[in-house]
Parts: structure tokens; sequence; C-alpha cells
């Protein structure tokens, strides 16, 4: 027997790994509910989803207002712009996770 290859002990181990991990997988997809820490990947989601066009926002208003000074602020337009557009973004990614949960959950039936 060559030195490279597995013993058959180590595959039966491997395969009962292997078993099991997939067993935890059917399962969690059976229950189609969402674990803490999914949902805390969904609140960070949600949250740069809001950061980025806030910050987009006041970056633009801010270089704006530097290069054509005007009586209005554009940053303040603009990083109420951005809050909208990151309000919309996070309603869209929030919309989406509930649609597939629903989906999941009619599967089930």
């Amino acid at each position: 027997m060559s030195a490279n290859r597995p013993t058959g002990d180590y595959r039966e181990k491997l395969s009962q790994k292997v078993n099991q991990k997939e067993r935890l997988k059917i399962r969690a997809r059976q229950e189609g509910g969402m674990r803490a820490i999914s949902w805390l990947g969904m609140i960070g989601i949600i949250g740069w989803s809001v950061t980025v066009p806030l910050l987009l926002g006041i970056a633009a208003g801010m270089w704006i207002d530097s290069r054509f000074p005007s009586r209005y602020s554009w940053t303040v337009m603009l990083l109420f712009g951005g809050l909208g557009a990151g309000c919309v973004n996070a309603w869209l990614w929030v919309k989406k996770a509930l649609q597939l949960k629903k989906d999941l959950a009619e599967n089930k039936k």
C-alpha cells in the first residue's frame, strides 16, 4: 500500500463526517428558520445599504459645495437624498428576505 493513500479507517471517519454535515444542512433547509447569526448578518447588510448611499450623498454634496458655492447647501440636500435612497434599498433587501422565507415555508408544506 502506498504511503499517500488514506487507510480504510480514515475513509470511514471522513465519510461519517461528510454524512453528518449533509444531514445538518438538509435539516437547516427543511426548518427554513433564520438563526440569530443570520439575523445579525441581515442587520449588517441593511445597515450598510443605508450607510453607503448616505455617505456618498454627503461626499458628493461637499464636493459640489466646494466647487460651486450657492445659497443652498448641496451637502444637506444630498444627505437627505442618500438617506432616502438607502432606506429604499434597505426596504428592498427586507422585502426580498421575507419573500424568500415565505417561499421556503410554502415549499415545505
